[in-house]
């Protein structure tokens, strides 16, 4: 009987090796993984690569693991943003690796790791520094850059519910960069509101299949509703 429900975040976490690629869901606090952000770090796991859409506010989440030295490398769009205190003291001190992607870019490498494409062309920071030591060809009089997929090892993904099975659905703007994260890592773990009985979630409604999805795990926020 496939069910992919895990009892506990330790149990969710399980397994995740240093130096790993670590995907992060969420725009900014909408969507994102905190209960699994915070399981990563009482996991222990080191010298990450982390990509998300931006490097952490305050001093907590992705940027308490950051602060204690566990991330080696942040891809994503906005380092610097309201709160992100944390990586500007980190990469001052040049204790942290960045690469910046474009919003677009980014989400669109990702989908193509879970499509199977190794790379794509895209018009999106040619002549820009961003383009520098990236392939580049014209098509149609107008020149484009190549863009790599981004595989990762881990996706860290927040979902509204689940059934044993892993299929997900969303609550709205929390569907952001969630489902396309979901397929581009090797081993996918989702936080949950709800857990449905199997046939319970409408096909219709599914956004992302559990067939990219490995382990799902329910974070209680409080009273449930549909």
């Amino acid at each position: 009987m496939i069910n992919k429900i895990v009892a506990s975040l330790a149990e969710a976490l399980a397994g995740v090796k240093d130096g790993s690629t670590v995907l992060i869901g969420g725009f900014g606090s909408v969507g994102q993984p905190d209960a699994l952000i915070e399981a990563l770090i009482e996991q222990g796991a080191k010298d990450l690569t982390c990509v998300a859409n931006n490097a952490g506010t305050g001093r907590v989440g992705l940027a308490r693991l950051m602060e204690l030295g566990r991330v080696r490398k942040i891809i994503c769009s906005f380092p610097r943003s309201a709160g992100s205190v944390v990586f500007e003291e980190l990469y001052r001190e040049g204790k942290i690796e960045l690469e910046i992607v474009p919003q677009g870019t980014l989400a669109e490498r990702m989908r193509a790791a879970g499509a199977g494409i190794p790379a794509f062309y895209t018009a999106t920071s040619v002549g820009t520094l961003l383009a520098k030591g990236k392939e580049e060809r014209e098509f149609g009089g107008r020149k484009y850059v190549m863009e790599h997929a981004l595989k990762a090892d881990v996706a860290l993904i927040e979902a509204w519910e689940a059934d044993r099975w892993g299929n997900l659905t969303y609550n709205q703007s929390g569907r952001n960069f969630n489902p396309v994260m979901a397929m581009a890592a090797d081993l996918t773990i989702a936080q949950v509101q709800h857990i449905r009985e199997l046939g319970e979630i409408d096909p219709e409604r599914v956004v992302t299949p559990g067939i990219y999805v490995n382990r799902v795990v329910r974070v209680d926020r409080g009273p449930p509703w549909a």
